[in-house]
């Protein structure tokens, strides 16, 4: 994996735990787990790098409930899925040519 798509799976964690209405955001680990599984959702499309888009496909659902939510966010109904697609929209994406180079 190249390190602009580590990088930026690091920014899209720290993004979180700055978001608002968010009490505790991604961790490390969580992170961590995003890191593997855009590593397999590139292996089972055949490529031995990853993509950003790899890192977009699987965000939701790894990091979604790995986020808690202040009990004021709950209660207007916000969400951690909310969250992470807000933190993907505004995060900066890493040049594709840049994620395929280092591979």
């Amino acid at each position: 994996m190249s390190e602009a798509v580590r990088r930026y799976i690091g920014d899209i964690a720290r993004a979180t735990r700055s978001a608002d209405g968010v009490e505790l955001g991604a961790s490390p680990r969580a992170a961590l787990a995003l890191y593997r599984a855009a590593q397999a959702h590139a292996a089972i499309r055949g490529r031995t790098y990853v993509l950003p888009d790899d890192v977009k496909a699987q965000a939701t659902a790894v990091l979604r409930h790995r986020i808690f939510m202040s009990a004021d966010a709950q209660m207007r109904g916000r969400t951690g899925a909310a969250v992470v697609s807000e933190t993907l929209t505004r995060t900066p994406v890493p040049a594709e040519d840049a994620a395929r180079a280092a591979g």
